[in-house]
């Protein structure tokens, strides 16, 4: 996959695009996974993958849940690519390693040995499985691997916290920016109701805290069945938990409503395309959606706002705020409930 000869090196990862060249390495369709560093590079050898639930969703789907033909489409998109990027659902997920090596010139302040959380995309991180993936049978988004990455100038990347397990670190850094971006939404509002959809999820349930912690005076946890209402219910991170099919657009602004709303934020944090109108409708005029998604579909949330006329504001969650990683770690910490959420789907 090496490119040849070598590009001068780019912050944004220019120089790793085999093709098409001029893209960004998110839009890419092959990366070069050269392990030689340009100078502000960083080498981490990996261990761990956590695959985004929309990837895994859809190929868990497409191979009718069989655990080794999922394991082999992740080889084979990882090999072909140079990256863990799903075709279908055009996303990634993150990775966990320690820091190998380090250009002279990197300005991520990392260190050889680092234990770190890359905390972009591996949609566009250059990436190299060495081992097969022999230690995972498919089964969860939590992929044990033995490989290298590399990060550019302008990547992002946390240490990881001493004080909680690697497993449940990666689960929170994975969508650390859903709560930073929801706490930032909740603060330019006076009191609002919020709603969550799939507010049991990790995304979901790290909105619902950063909600109630930011000052929202109502929060509306959405949940597709009765299984993890009870779970959602017992935490009581929620004030109200409403169980409702998120791709059924009346159904859900119906269930919001009940529960109090419209909501003056909505917050999807679903791994379901399809739950747009849903969204849109649960909100009240003047209020804002904030999709965490990587399973919404863009074009059908403006067009389709604009079909009911909803005067709502539409946010794309992004994945980035400055600080996102340790907010998050923070609130795991703050919120005991919050934790045993996120145990109990480790262990499933």
């Amino acid at each position: 996959m090496a490119a040849s000869p070598p590009l001068p090196g780019s912050p944004l990862g220019l120089h790793r695009v085999i093709s098409p060249r001029g893209v960004l390495p998110q839009m890419a369709e092959c990366l070069d996974t050269r392990p030689d560093l340009w100078p502000d590079e960083v080498r981490v050898r990996v261990d761990r993958l956590n695959l985004d639930a929309a990837s895994y969703r859809q190929l868990r789907t497409a191979h009718d849940g069989d655990g080794e033909a999922i394991r082999r489409a992740v080889l084979e998109i990882v090999r072909t690519r140079g990256k863990m990027h799903n075709p279908v659902t055009g996303s990634g997920g993150m990775l966990v390693g320690t820091v190998e090596e380090v250009g002279p010139a990197s300005p991520l302040g990392l260190a050889p040995g680092d234990r770190i959380a890359t905390l972009v995309s591996l949609t566009l991180t250059p990436l190299v499985i060495e081992d097969g993936l022999e230690a995972w049978d498919g089964d969860g988004e939590q992929v044990p691997c033995r490989g290298y990455a590399i990060l550019f100038g302008r990547s992002i990347a946390a240490k990881l916290p001493d004080d909680l397990p690697t497993p449940l670190a990666l689960a929170v850094a994975d969508v650390c920016g859903a709560p930073a971006l929801t706490a930032r939404v909740v603060g330019r509002y006076a009191s609002p109701t919020v709603c969550v959809l799939g507010a049991a999820g990790k995304s979901g349930s790290l909105a619902v805290a950063a909600a109630r912690r930011a000052g929202a005076a109502r929060v509306i946890g959405v949940v597709p069945i009765e299984e993890e209402a009870t779970l959602l219910e017992a935490s009581r991170l929620a004030d109200t938990v409403v169980v409702a099919d998120a791709c059924d657009p009346v159904g859900v602004a119906d269930a919001v409503g009940k529960a109090g709303g419209p909501a003056d934020i909505t917050v999807v944090c679903v791994d379901v395309p399809g739950c747009e109108g849903g969204a849109v409708l649960a909100t009240a005029d003047g209020g804002t959606v904030v999709f965490f998604s990587m399973a919404t579909s863009f074009s059908a949330a403006a067009l389709g706002a604009e079909g009911v006329a909803a005067d709502v504001t539409m946010l794309i969650g992004n994945g980035y705020v400055p600080g996102h990683a340790e907010y998050a770690f923070d609130l795991l910490r703050a919120e005991p409930a919050l934790r045993a959420l996120f145990e109990a789907r480790l262990r499933r």
